[in-house]
């Protein structure tokens, strides 16, 4: 059998069986019309069948009628019987020509039957008719259900012929798309477009079985042919996943990070994958898509393998693209902070898409999920401290301590990130800087860093707005290198020098002191070890020991000189317009407590005397060393 296809000007389509033979029926599907042959069709479909015999008696029988009414006359004359005898000659030539048009191949068959709503369109009723005829059609997942429905529609059932199409589809469907769940997706896909029929012979709820008793033993390669379902059949697929109790968790997680992959464009910079047979929707379906996918997550919390922190920021990112509603932004927040602990930089960058922000990035947004995460916490340390921790909670809690500092750098380089931005306001600043708890940062060098960026690119904030922000950073977590960048900071407030200069000295000093108290330690070690092994791991300790104590002393010297230098420098601000007090006394003394007054200053400057050098150059003598 082969067939030819020819555009006609009334209609879109025309397929003819060439086969030899002139076709005798003409099916109209949709807008194509096949000219076919009526035997091999009656043979394999009861419904064609039916349909056929009853427009042939319904036939009207020219001939016969002409014949029947010429019988009819009694007249005997000679004019009477030649009208008979041409009526004869006129109906035999009539016959005669129609038998002809009938056999002419392309002209206009006896018989035309049309098929308005036949299930799967021109192309299936094409291959239900070629299965009529004897071809060999080739049954994939993509098509079995459509030929099931064509089946049952045409009637081609074993009640009318044997191993008829309905069997055969059948038997496809039940041995081979119903084993694998990547087959039953496509399956269930092409239901689609068949209702109701695809319901009523219960294809696609045993798609939808299938695909959830088997998502948990089947390899990961099919989830991404979940992209394909339309929102109602993945709500289908999820909803009977749910009701399972022996679907794993990390199989429905799978299922919904592929499908919202593949079906809401530009999900994250680093998700550009997009199957090419995913529909494209418009703004709105992909609101809804999005909504779906969020009310599909997991109402505990998720593993972290499969639903990442990664793809729920991107979740939150597109929701404020597309606008989703409050709730599902506030689930995806609520969510996200789960796993804050897991997230980096560039997931926490959402642009600000309101036309009322005025920063670059959505800093509420980002602070508001810290406020979650430091909640969870709070939950989960009062839980551990009542002992009412279940094991399957314990499986997936998280270390409080560790999640807690890494949270802590990952805000601090947020505030760097963010604090160029000319519109972020000191106040924003500030309360997500010192939102975290004090045990979240191990030293404050982070958070010092992003406030030197902030007065860099705020150079007019009012010095009040300036202690406020430079009040964020603790000077007694900040390592000597970050004292040393903040001690020659012009943009600092005076007042925060020289609480760092303090502390710097501070810490110089508790450093001397172990120092000092170091060779306590060699001397045990040499009494267990041997005398000669001793003596030589002593002479090398010290002689590391006194090049600490030179580095120490010579910064030591350079503190004091700096401080030096600012004392008298504060003494001629404090006593510019020189003289005396109306009283006669000298008021430079005055002047310098009420400017330690006024800028909170509580500590006095004789720490910065020479009193350490001292005792270093005197300790260090009696153990024959120069300071």
């Amino acid at each position: 059998m082969s067939a030819s296809v020819r555009h006609g000007s009334s209609r879109a389509q025309a397929w003819f069986c060439t086969t030899g033979l002139p076709s005798d029926v003409v099916f109209e599907v949709h807008d194509m019309t096949f000219h076919l042959h009526k035997f091999p069709l009656m043979a394999k479909s009861r419904k064609i069948h039916r349909m056929l015999t009853e427009q042939e008696e319904q036939r009207p029988a020219r001939g016969r009628r002409r014949r029947t009414s010429g019988d009819g006359g009694d007249s005997g004359d000679d004019g009477a019987a030649e009208t008979e005898i041409e009526e004869a000659e006129e109906v035999e030539e009539e016959e005669r020509d129609e038998q002809q048009q009938v056999r002419r191949e392309g002209d206009g068959p006896v018989y035309s039957i049309v098929f308005p709503d036949f299930p799967g369109g021109p192309g299936t009723f094409e291959a239900a008719a070629k299965f009529c005829y004897g071809v060999r059609v080739d049954l994939t997942p993509w098509n079995v259900a459509p030929l099931r429905c064509a089946a049952e529609y045409l009637e081609m059932t074993e009640d009318h012929a044997e191993d008829n199409l309905a069997a055969r589809a059948e038997a496809y469907l039940e041995q081979t798309v119903l084993r694998h769940p990547g087959d039953a997706t496509k399956a269930l896909k092409s239901c689609e477009e068949l209702p109701p029929l695809a319901e009523e012979l219960g294809i696609a709820d045993r798609c939808v079985e299938a695909i959830a008793a088997r998502s948990s033993a089947a390899s990961r390669s099919w989830f991404d042919d979940l992209a394909v379902l339309g929102l109602r059949m993945y709500k289908r697929v999820m909803a009977a996943m749910a009701a399972r109790d022996d679907v794993r968790a990390e199989a429905r997680e799978s299922c919904l990070v592929s499908y919202a992959r593949g079906t809401i464009p530009g999900l994250s910079r680093s998700m550009r994958r997009r199957l090419a047979s995913a529909p494209v929707s418009s703004e709105v379906e992909q609101r809804e898509l999005l909504e779906a996918v969020v009310a599909s997550l997991p109402a505990d919390r998720c593993s972290g393998r499969v639903v990442t922190a990664k793809f729920l920021f991107a979740l939150l990112r597109t929701s404020h693209i597309l606008r989703a509603s409050g709730a599902a932004s506030a689930a995806l927040e609520r969510k996200a902070a789960t796993q804050l602990e897991q997230a980096a930089l560039e997931d926490m960058l959402i642009p600000s898409y309101s036309g009322a922000a005025e920063t670059l990035y959505d800093v509420d947004c980002v602070a508001r999920i810290v406020r979650y995460f430091l909640a969870e916490e709070e939950e989960l340390a009062s839980s551990s401290s009542a002992a009412i921790v279940e094991e399957a909670a314990a499986e997936v809690s998280r270390p409080s301590a560790v999640a807690m500092v890494q949270v802590g750098k990952l805000v601090d380089c947020y505030l760097a990130e963010v604090a160029s931005d000319a519109n972020l306001k000191p106040a924003k600043f500030c309360e997500l800087a010192l939102s975290l708890p004090n045990h979240a940062r191990i030293y404050d060098d982070g958070v010092y860093h992003a406030v030197d960026i902030y007065l860099k690119a705020h150079p007019r904030l009012s010095a009040e707005e300036r202690d406020r922000v430079v009040g964020v950073v603790d000077c007694r977590k900040l390592t000597v290198e970050a004292c040393t960048h903040a001690a020659q900071n012009e943009r600092l407030p005076l007042r925060a020098v020289l609480q760092v200069l303090f502390f710097e000295q501070l810490q110089l000093r508790r450093a001397i002191t172990g120092a000092l108290l170091a060779p306590a330690g060699p001397a045990a070690r040499q009494q267990r070890a041997g005398p000669g092994e001793g003596t030589t791991a002593l002479a090398r300790e010290s002689q590391v020991l006194r090049l600490d104590m030179d580095s120490v002393a010579s910064r030591v010297q350079e503190l004091e000189r700096e401080c030096s230098s600012m004392r008298r420098a504060i003494k001629k601000i404090d006593g510019r317009g020189g003289g005396r007090s109306p009283d006669g006394g000298d008021r430079s003394e005055p002047a310098a407590g009420g400017w330690r007054a006024r800028h909170g200053c509580k500590f006095s400057t004789q720490v910065c005397d020479s009193q350490a050098r001292n005792v270093v150059a005197s300790r260090a003598s009696r153990m024959g060393m120069s300071p």
